[in-house]
């Protein structure tokens, strides 16, 4: 009788070990198969906070994806303001990849998204001769035409502003030259982006400029790469944060 009782009893949950190792795969593999170049950032964030609390516990699981009581908090990844807002900078940054995808395979342009919003970094060595402020046009005109159509784009940009941030190495400037230090040298370089995309036809209007010297590194200054990587202009498409 004894032992009826116990098969009565049925297996006492040995079978989640296995479940879980089977979910765990499934999404390493589904995981493996996403190409997060073509990912809409609030969407990529809002599956990152959806995993946010999977282990905490066995009841607590993962939140939804759909809008619930957190959205309307107000928290919400990256505080974006509305999920029209987030598409918008999203496709933004999927027009940019597209448009410069031969600039940025060779390093002369760069994209990235960080907290201040899309960052379209142009490598000061291709836009102006060394210790120069002047914008070598024969290089850079092309490339500068396909910024300006993309920051006068209403569908992707519309009532967003914009920021461009000048950026130097760290090596002194040269006392003979015109330039009293690093900070004059990135503010006129930013100058510079600011009037060609303005002769371009970009309402200059909506911009700001600032110029950092050395003071944002992007890599070490110790190796020639690292102060070729640090020499940049970042043209940004503001989050609505960051005005």
């Amino acid at each position: 009788m004894a032992r009826k009782k116990r098969d009565a009893e049925g297996p006492k949950g040995e079978w989640i070990v296995t479940y879980s190792d089977m979910v765990t795969l499934l999404l390493c593999f589904f995981v493996a198969l996403f190409d997060t170049t073509e990912a809409d950032p609030a969407q990529m964030a809002a599956m990152i906070s959806a995993l946010n609390n999977i282990g905490m516990g066995a009841s607590t699981g993962g939140n939804t994806l759909s809008t619930g009581k957190s959205a309307d908090l107000g928290n919400t990844i990256m505080s974006l303001p509305s999920d029209v807002q987030g598409r918008s900078l999203g496709t933004a940054l999927k027009k940019a990849m597209s448009i410069f995808n031969p600039e940025v395979k060779s390093n002369k342009v760069r994209i990235t998204h960080d907290e201040r919003g899309l960052v379209i970094s142009l490598a000061s060595d291709v836009f102006f001769a060394p210790a120069s402020a002047r914008i070598n046009m024969e290089q850079s005109r092309d490339i500068l035409k396909r910024l300006a159509a993309l920051l006068s784009s209403d569908e992707e940009v519309r009532n967003r502003k914009f920021r461009i941030e000048g950026h130097t190495d760290d090596v002194d400037i040269d006392p003979e030259g015109p330039w009293e230090s690093n900070w004059e040298l990135s503010t006129t370089r930013a100058i510079a982006v600011l009037h060609s995309l303005s002769d371009l036809g970009v309402d200059e209007r909506r911009f700001q400029v600032a110029g950092f010297a050395d003071t944002m590194p992007l890599a070490s200054n110790d190796t020639p790469e690292g102060r070729q990587y640090n020499r940049r202009v970042d043209v940004i498409i503001l989050d609505s944060g960051h005005l």
